[in-house]
C-alpha cells in the first residue's frame, strides 16, 4: 500500500511541474489517503504483534 501511495505521490509531483493541475491534486489526494490508511494498519499491525508476543511469553 506505500507503493501505491508513493506512485501517486509521484505522479502528483510530474503532473504538477507539467501544469497539469486538475491530476496533481487528484493524484495527491489519492496519495494522501492510501498513506493515511497504510499508517493506521501499521499502527494496528504493531499493536496486534506486541499482544501476540506478550501473550507467548507467558
Amino acid at each position: 500500500m506505500l507503493k501505491w501511495a508513493l506512485i501517486f505521490a509521484v505522479i502528483a509531483l510530474v503532473s504538477g511541474a507539467l501544469g497539469f493541475t486538475g491530476i496533481a491534486a487528484g493524484a495527491a489526494g489519492i496519495a494522501k489517503v492510501l498513506f493515511f490508511v497504510f499508517l493506521v494498519l501499521c499502527v494496528i499491525a504493531l499493536v496486534a504483534g506486541a499482544s501476540i508476543f506478550r501473550g507467548l511469553r507467558k
